[in-house]
């Protein structure tokens, strides 16, 4: 005698939601890949990134109702259920941690290690021509104070040596960072100051951030101040710090070596 098995149905939500979660990943990664190779202008490329993580969401609003259908209908797909929110969690953990950055740090896209008087931004031709004739505005020092809390260590580097050699420095630094160095000035003239104009770019998406350094003669010495600023959105979830934390530190072993 035959028994007749009957499986009890996958519900749809489960089969949809990690196709959708793929779908998601396609469409962020080609979104980053377009942006990292300036194949598409920034905003379009915001929007189709966006596009990723609203897919994401999908996903995972798809697996919670699958999971309400299995609960109360008994139907199956819970490993497909679960399967579509893994993928999902993993297009959306770097947006989400730096949702957490947006909330512990301040609003803020340009740092500068001196707040009072930061470094200003060539407006020469061959800087204006290679930022696309972007010029970083200046921040009203209210919103500057902003930084001083979270981000203590930003803060001018003093060396005991001339400011031509503290330049040389400079320039040398920029260079093992990998910096698109745009300017240079030596240190001298009137105002006995130099600077370095560049340009650095974000590891993922290869995102500009401009940087000027300046290098100015002490009695004792030199000091070097640096600024660096976003040029999207209205905070920088901690990359001017950090791109100003690795400079000031590339300058500093280069001056210990130079001893």
């Amino acid at each position: 005698m035959r028994h007749l098995i009957i499986e009890e149905p996958v519900t749809r939500p489960a089969k949809w939601s990690p196709m959708i979660a793929w779908f998601a990943i396609a469409v962020a990664a080609l979104a980053a890949l377009l942006i990292r190779f300036e194949r598409i202008d920034y905003e379009a490329g915001f929007i189709a990134l966006g596009a990723g993580g609203v897919l994401a969401l999908l996903a995972i609003l798809l697996s919670g109702i699958a999971f309400v259908r299995i609960w109360q209908e008994g139907r199956q797909g819970f490993g497909s259920a679960v399967f579509g929110i893994f993928l999902a969690a993993l297009l959306l953990a770097y947006p989400a941690w730096l949702a957490l950055q947006g909330v512990r740090l301040p609003p803020v896209n340009d740092i500068s290690t001196d707040i009072e008087s930061p470094p200003g931004f060539s407006r020469s031709r061959a800087v204006l021509a290679a930022r696309g004739g972007w010029v970083p505005p200046e921040v009203p020092l209210e919103k500057r104070e902003a930084q001083r809390a979270a981000y203590r260590e930003v803060a001018p580097l003093s060396l005991d040596m001339g400011p031509v050699e503290a330049f040389a420095l400079v320039r040398k630094a920029a260079a093992n960072l990998g910096w698109q160095v745009i300017e240079t000035r030596p240190p001298g003239g009137r105002t006995g100051s130099g600077y370095l104009e560049a340009v650095d770019r974000t590891l993922l998406l290869r995102l500009p951030g401009d940087v000027t350094v300046r290098v100015r003669p002490r009695a004792d010495g030199a000091r070097i101040d640096i600024r660096s600023a976003s040029r999207f959105g209205t905070r920088d979830f901690g990359t001017n710090a950090k791109r100003i934390r690795a400079f000031l530190d590339e300058v500093s072993n280069l001056a210990i070596a130079a001893k």
